[in-house]
């Protein structure tokens, strides 16, 4: 049975996305406008919550996006995208797959609704500038290990610079990559010559012509949240 992805363009769904383009696997791809739970109310019927993703293999149903980089690493990539509970780095890829999410993108979702997503008159700029220092001295941390490390951890790619990356490719849209440090830029720009990476940016704007929708990714929306 082929997998299905329900997507927004470079929202937090590029993370399954991704991973299925590195892995090589089958999928269909669902690519709606953002936000879905406003601007495609049918997708309230797949996912109640209205957020993106939401991603079917048969009877697995799952809607968080690191939760289905690490399902599709471990079933479908052992000791390759994954790393074994019994290999010394397993502690390490468990953190920076979970670092992506909730110490990176965390605020970024922050930094774009109060400088974007909200109307003019209940944005706060204050709010923004607060979280995108948050963002940047986090973000920072990795800088030491990316100074003599290809990837970040297992010496080896891995969902865990998938969950990382995604982070890295919002704030890029955000406008914060002339402030990324040299060894993170450079890191940066390894992860975009992945052909797994250039193959799923290809495959979410082919979908998004071919299904009807504006090809902008979530950083250009100007609809609230």
């Amino acid at each position: 049975m082929t997998m299905t992805l329900y997507h927004c363009l470079s929202a937090r769904s590029f993370r399954p996305l991704w991973m299925l383009e590195e892995l090589g696997l089958p999928y269909e791809l669902k690519v709606l406008p953002f936000p879905p739970r406003r601007e495609a109310e049918p997708y309230l019927a797949v996912n109640p919550l209205g957020t993106i993703p939401a991603f079917f293999d048969g009877d697995t149903r799952l809607t968080e996006s690191v939760a289905i980089c690490q399902y599709l690493a471990a079933r479908y990539s052992p000791r390759q995208l994954d790393v074994g509970s019994d290999e010394p780095a397993f502690g390490a890829y468990l953190n920076f797959l979970h670092f992506g999410e909730a110490t990176l993108t965390f605020p970024q979702t922050l930094i774009l609704r109060y400088s974007r997503f909200e109307p003019p008159e209940r944005r706060l700029p204050q709010a923004a500038d607060d979280y995108t220092r948050w963002f940047l001295s986090r973000l920072r941390t990795l800088e030491p290990l990316l100074e003599h490390e290809e990837y970040l951890c297992a010496a080896r790619f891995t969902a865990a610079d998938v969950s990382v990356g995604y982070a890295l490719l919002l704030a890029d849209d955000i406008g914060l990559r002339d402030r990324f440090k040299p060894a993170t830029l450079a890191y940066w720009q390894r992860l975009q010559a992945r052909d797994g990476f250039r193959r799923a940016l290809a495959a979410q704007q082919r979908a998004a012509v071919e299904q009807g929708v504006a090809p902008q990714s979530v950083a250009q929306a100007s609809a609230p949240f």
